[in-house]
């Protein structure tokens, strides 16, 4: 047994001290009045035994057995030592606890970051397509990188040309670091300055000046993707890396043509789609296994019935060949797969082959928006509009400033009849671009389903004003005049898009929509069933056109609908 020799309460031999007094315990027997012992600390080197000293001792000393004179006090532990142990104890968990839950969000790894548009400083406007480009292809390459949210060309791109500053644009789009440059070209010498900026503190990252030959562009482009990674500390995998670094061409003039046409493809008008698809046929020429440049080539024939009322049974052949070509030479791609299911929807009516390449082309790119805004077209066309929303959610979480998905996502809302939320979504378009016609398109059919013909009217004109009189404005335009009872001046907006159509800029189901207005059923079963013979890409999208609501109690709708493939 031990006992405190201050106050005598006794311990097991497995205490040190006196949870009282503190005292250092003794050897002894229960009686206060019989010898004790204490076991020093050992000062032998490691591996000796320890040694035993016997102590005489009374209530307040302990006298040495050796006969010496000197007395030894017990030693005591402090209490304030253990009040200063136990405060050191809690202030570390503390600060540990504080800096992991409640660090500031200055501190910690950078998961998102913007390349904005590159100032062309050439004093050139034919540069133009290489200082887009050249963001572009950097976006690209970094949405290869499946845990780092990259903003999208279409958010990135409404800063081009403006003098902002980095730290709104990166509270704007949400991201922790944003990437700004500079390119100047002097005939086949480049010069490229790059600036990456963590927003969250006003710090640089990183900034370098790039000289270069044009021939050097590619490579270029990859260094300074592979310095980005560095610089915020990705963690890639091995694929990762392959998709950062990426040779999509060895033919630099190829490669040049290729950013060209996807400048002009991004203009998204008939002359501009025709200018995009010269020129990336040239970029094939130059090298025929050049996968994006097929890939791009796809992208501009499918839409150009969209926007040059080309034929579907024209233009949806040719984008199926170069969707399958630039899958045989690369079936990594998601873009081709998105094309290709498009094409599968809009011409062969192949719901099951078009689903499975959505699908495709979304394992392949998860952060592509274009294939979950167009996997969410096709599912509102049969019927399947809950998993459409969660399409169009997950498009837009990518490009939350792209006006093309939020209105499909007002769109979404006038089909729910969720009219008061389309109203505020289209309010909230208006105040990020004012002159984005497509908004009025949205608030004539949130009109002309609650039956305000004259409201429709007045968007109407405002569509076809800013759109240049676009075909599917000037349709809204004819309809709502013809439900107003303005007969001759909805005829003349049909006669107008009946001459387009002869010329091959419009489209059938435009005309139709017309003479629903104007109440002529008839009429506009007759142009639906022109649609029908060429394939037209409205007719896959049929239902999703609320103009022609007044045809769903006609057999003829419902034979139409069913020839087509969709659901009754």
């Amino acid at each position: 047994m031990k006992r405190c020799p201050e106050c005598g309460r006794e311990y097991d031999n497995t205490m040190m001290f006196c949870l009282d007094d503190g005292a250092e315990l003794l050897y002894g027997p229960a009686s206060r009045d019989e010898p004790a012992t204490a076991i020093l600390l050992s000062t032998d080197v490691p591996g000796d035994a320890p040694t035993r000293v016997q102590f005489n001792t009374t209530n307040e000393t302990a006298a040495l057995p050796t006969g010496t004179n000197e007395l030894a006090k017990p030693r005591r532990w402090d209490k304030r030592l253990l009040v200063a142990l136990l405060l050191l104890v809690i202030v570390v968990i503390v600060g540990f606890f504080g800096y992991r839950y409640f660090r500031p969000a200055t501190s910690g790894q950078i998961s998102s970051i913007a390349v904005l548009p590159f100032e062309n400083s050439s004093g050139n406007p034919d540069s133009e397509y290489l200082s887009d480009g050249l963001a572009e292809s950097l976006i690209y390459r970094l949405t290869q990188i499946p845990d780092l949210k990259v903003s999208p060309r279409s958010s990135v791109f409404r800063y081009k040309g403006k003098d902002v500053d980095t730290e709104k644009i990166g509270a704007e789009l949400g991201v922790d670091a944003v990437m700004s440059g500079r390119l100047v070209q002097r005939g086949d010498n480049l010069t490229i300055s790059v600036d990456l900026v963590d927003v969250r503190n006003k710090k640089t990252l990183w900034g370098e000046q790039f000289d270069r030959k044009m021939s050097d562009l590619m490579a270029t482009q990859r260094e300074i993707t592979s310095a980005i990674v560095d610089k915020l500390q990705l963690k890639i995998l091995g694929n990762e890396t392959k998709g950062i670094t990426k040779k999509y061409t060895d033919n630099n003039e190829a490669y040049q043509l290729y950013l060209k046409g996807r400048f002009y493809w991004n203009k998204r008008t008939a002359e501009n789609l025709n200018k995009a698809i010269d020129l990336l046929k040239s970029a094939t020429e130059k090298d025929p296994n050049f996968a994006l440049a097929y890939a791009a080539l796809a992208d501009c024939y499918v839409v150009l019935p969209t926007f040059a009322g080309e034929r579907s049974n024209e233009a949806m052949p040719i984008a199926k060949s170069y969707a399958e070509k630039s899958i045989q030479l690369d079936p990594t791609l998601a873009e081709p797969h998105a094309s290709l299911a498009l094409v599968t929807w809009f011409n062969d009516w192949d719901k099951e082959k078009a689903e499975s390449e959505f699908r495709k082309a979304i394992e392949l790119n998860p952060n592509y928006p274009t294939a979950h805004q167009w996997y969410q077209r096709f599912l509102r066309s049969i019927n399947r509009g809950d998993e459409a929303y969660i399409e169009i959610k997950r498009a837009e979480e990518i490009e939350p400033l792209s006006l093309i998905l939020i209105n499909n996502v007002a769109e979404m809302q006038v089909e729910r009849h969720e009219f008061e939320a389309a109203y505020e979504t289209c309010r909230r378009m208006s105040e990020m671009d004012p002159n984005f016609w497509a908004i009025q398109q949205t608030l004539v059919y949130a009109y002309v389903s609650q039956g305000r013909y004259q409201d429709a009217l007045t968007a109407a004109q405002k569509s076809v004003e800013l759109s240049g009189r676009a075909n599917a404005s000037l349709a809204q335009l004819g309809y709502a005049l013809g439900r107003l009872g303005r007969r001759a001046e909805a005829e003349a907006i049909a006669k107008e898009l009946g001459a387009k159509y002869e010329n091959k800029t419009a489209d059938a189901r435009d005309v139709a929509d017309v003479y629903v207005g104007l109440g002529d059923n008839d009429k506009a079963f007759e142009w639906l069933e022109k649609g029908f013979a060429y394939r037209s890409f409205n007719l896959a999208g049929l239902t999703l056109d609320p103009l022609l609501d007044p045809l769903k109690g006609d057999p003829r709708y419902s034979d139409l609908k069913r020839r087509v493939g969709l659901p009754e």
